[in-house]
């Protein structure tokens, strides 16, 4: 679920700029506060001065000492009227002149945040490069030696580190895609010999099927390693696919073991265009599917496969029927040689044991998926099995071929 964007943000240059502003603002407050009280202190002093000249004044008769006196209290009430008249004016002029000024430094505020704040805009630019695992890119800011330098140098450091770990891995891959595969072909190759010999009494041929069977799984285990390892990798040369192409071409080849497992194969197919690796699209597609064949009823199953375009995103969708699973045993799914304690392959219980994969089909799904920029997630069926949903960023500028 998308979470609605907020008109506003509050980022480190916001909070940097009124904090500066706030701070400009008790500053300029508490000076005014300090001039209207020095302000009001000499009015007072001038006032005093004033009344006292006035209160001095010779004064010849009764009559005319009634009279001064009320001039007296006149002229005091007007030395008070001016003094109050004089702190509002002052006062009113400087919270207007704060005001005004709280403004223009709130805006040199901004723009000394933005320039202090440059450098490390620059480091957030090159992680999210980085973060397509572009590792061979660095920072390299220059500057003086502070606190962002030394960010900027500590995340190239750690690049250097993960660069190195991954091209380490990827040889890693390479190395042990031959060493590994090379000896089980071997084992394959020689007990299919030994099965071909007209002659094989029986004990022997029952232990060349039980080590056919056993290779047969090993080399199903170090295969999917590689997928796994290899989906985790960079796409280094994206194509345009189509997820509808490969849902119809595994479809197509899984509709007989389907039928052997007496299971109904539907397909509901859409244009769903992404940019990714295509032998590791139809790894993925194949995945689901075997598993929607094994974990199914023992009759009367059926598989629904659909691919389409929903809110900016390819998506394929794999639907099955077979035994209930608990919705909170599903995250357990995909972690690598992780099994349902729950989950029995139903539709292919006749198959021994030895048959069994290795645990790792939906974590190599979840792999590429995130390899692709995309997601997948399962939820539980009403009346049993699963719904897998993978979603892949559409590719917006694509054009589907012409078909032949």
């Amino acid at each position: 679920m998308n979470t609605p964007r907020r008109w506003w943000r509050s980022t480190i240059r916001v909070r940097l700029t009124l904090l500066y502003a706030g701070a400009f603002f008790l500053a300029g407050a508490a000076l005014v506060a300090l001039m209207y009280f020095v302000m009001g202190q000499a009015l007072d002093r001038q006032l005093t001065a004033r009344v006292g000249v006035a209160e001095h004044l010779p004064q010849e008769t009764s009559g005319s000492q009634q009279l001064a006196h009320e001039a007296q209290d006149k002229l005091r009430a007007q030395f008070e009227k001016d003094r109050d008249d004089t702190l509002n004016t002052m006062l009113v002029a400087s919270l207007i002149s704060l005001g005004g000024v709280g403004i223009i430094a709130g805006g040199f505020g901004w723009l000394l945040a933005g320039r202090v704040l440059h450098p490390l805009q620059q480091i957030t630019t090159t992680a999210r490069r980085v973060a397509d695992r572009n590792l061979s890119e660095r920072i390299a800011l220059d500057g003086p030696d502070d606190e962002f330098k030394d960010l900027a140098d500590t995340f190239d450091a750690m690049l250097e580190r993960l660069d190195r770990s991954f091209d380490s891995q990827r040889r890693f891959v390479a190395n042990a895609s031959h060493e590994l595969r090379t000896p089980l072909t071997l084992n394959r190759t020689l007990i299919e010999v030994t099965l071909d010999d007209p002659q094989p009494n029986e004990p022997l041929r029952q232990l060349g099927t039980t080590l056919l069977a056993i290779n047969q799984r090993h080399e199903r285990l170090i295969d999917g390693l590689l997928t796994l390892a290899s989906s985790e990798q960079t796409i280094t040369d994206p194509t345009p696919v189509d997820l509808a192409d490969i849902a119809r071409h595994i479809s197509t080849h899984a509709h007989d073991p389907a039928h052997h497992a007496n299971t109904d194969l539907r397909t509901d197919l859409h244009p769903a265009p992404v940019t990714g690796d295509p032998v590791l699209l139809e790894r993925l597609t194949q995945n689901l599917v075997d598993n929607a064949i094994r974990y199914n009823l023992p009759t009367h199953g059926t598989i629904t496969i659909t691919t389409g375009v929903f809110n900016g995103h390819a998506r394929l969708t794999v639907e099955n029927t077979g035994p209930p699973v608990p919705a909170y045993e599903i995250p357990t799914l995909f972690e690598p040689f992780c099994r349902l304690p729950s989950a029995e392959r139903v539709a292919d219980s006749s198959v021994t044991s030895i048959s069994r994969g290795a645990g790792l089909g939906l974590s190599i799904v979840a792999a590429v998926a995130h390899a692709h920029g995309g997601d997948v997630h399962a939820t539980p069926g009403d009346d049993g099995g699963l719904a897998v949903v993978v979603v892949i960023p559409v590719a917006l500028e694509w054009s589907r071929p012409d078909s032949q």
